[in-house]
């Protein structure tokens, strides 16, 4: 299983990025997908995660840390095993390393959490 992660870069303070995670390999089911992030000097934080499936719940399956919520939007399109990560009103403070991660289910094996290479996003003042 890989997950390969692009859309990073450098942006300007107010600006947007629109990261994407595909998963590929021997999958038979993903459950959550999401993002975490390590700021420089910092550990790595989660930043939101979405589930699989319908929900009836008013989020939608989707949760956000609250530094990111509303300028941030997951998002998941099962068909390509694909998550994304809108962000809008882009801080300098999200200046970071973002990783994606899934929890996928293989053929072969059980359920276990598998990790992109992580993407630059570089926020400017």
């Amino acid at each position: 299983v890989q997950l390969v992660e692009s859309g990073g870069g450098l942006v300007q303070a107010g600006g947007s990025l629109n990261l994407s995670c595909a998963a590929s390999g021997s999958i038979s089911t993903i459950n959550n997908m999401g993002w975490h992030r390590q700021p420089p000097g910092k550990q790595r934080e989660w930043v939101a995660h979405v589930t699989r499936g319908r929900h009836v719940t008013p989020d939608g399956g989707k949760y956000y840390a609250d530094s990111v919520k509303g300028r941030f939007t997951i998002s998941r399109d099962n068909a390509k095993n694909t998550v994304y990560l809108q962000m809008n009103s882009l801080k300098p403070e999200d200046t970071a390393v973002y990783y994606c991660y899934a929890q996928i289910e293989t053929f072969t094996t059980g359920l276990d959490d598998y990790w992109g290479q992580g993407t630059q996003v570089t926020v400017s003042s």
